[in-house]
């Protein structure tokens, strides 16, 4: 009885830090995680104005959403982009990674507009692609 005692207690505690120490490699591995690639990606279309690698690198919901808000704005694609550029986030750190099946919720740190700021990016995968559903950011201020 002891013994199976003592030896749950080891494998609770092998367990709790296998647990650990895999959370803390994916930490330094969020860089060079799908997810965190395919925001990634979505930036550097902003940063070139390609408006439909923008929309490819976002999910068919969220691609829509866009047309449709250009469309209803009156705005042309190429104004669309230079607006985005300027918000887009500077000196990006990963922070935080939690995937849940095909859905995937990235955390960060950055500079938007010139001010620290904190965000949140959801991802879904789609046709085995991580694409970017949404993006928030508020001032950390």
């Amino acid at each position: 009885m002891r013994t199976s005692r003592r030896l749950l207690v080891l494998s609770a505690v092998f367990l709790a830090w296998t647990v650990s120490t895999v959370r803390a490699a994916d930490t330094k591995n969020l860089e060079n995680s799908p997810q965190a690639k395919a925001y990634k990606a979505l930036l550097k279309t902003v940063a070139a104005g390609d408006f439909e690698g923008y929309k490819k690198s976002m999910t068919k919901e969220a691609s829509a959403g866009i047309d449709k808000q250009i469309k209803e704005s009156g705005m042309d694609p190429k104004k669309g982009m230079e607006i985005l550029k300027m918000m887009s986030p500077s000196d990006l750190k990963f922070t935080g990674l939690k995937v849940d099946g095909k859905k995937a919720t990235l955390e960060a740190t950055a500079k938007v507009a010139d001010e620290a700021g904190k965000g949140t990016i959801d991802l879904e995968e789609e046709s085995g692609q991580w694409k970017v559903a949404k993006q928030s950011w508020t001032n950390s201020k």
